[in-house]
């Protein structure tokens, strides 16, 4: 298996898992239980589901608004993908 294909499914699993965890927080927020940490959730971003998260922004509206995290989650995407592309090109086959 290429390492590209191993990279994309890690992301894409990280992705749903952290959808899941964003829209679970938002469920306790708007029922005003106990709610997931902001670093478990940038920690989640930070393992590769940081796309998940973006999603989670449009699709469940959570945590759009906080500007602090979404520069956090901006910052951590940028550097991923930096990541990618410095790997893609040392890579090439």
């Amino acid at each position: 298996m290429q390492w590209w294909l191993w990279i994309a499914g890690w992301l894409a699993a990280m992705s749903l898992v952290t959808l899941a965890v964003f829209a679970w927080d938002k469920r306790c927020a708007v029922m005003g239980r106990r709610r997931i940490p902001e670093k478990t959730l940038h920690l989640l971003e930070l393992l590769g589901g940081w796309p998940g998260a973006w999603i989670a922004f449009g699709l469940v509206r959570h945590k759009n608004r906080k500007l602090s995290f979404v520069a956090i989650t901006a910052a951590i995407s940028l550097l991923q993908i930096a990541g990618l592309i410095a790997a893609a090109q040392a890579f090439r086959e």
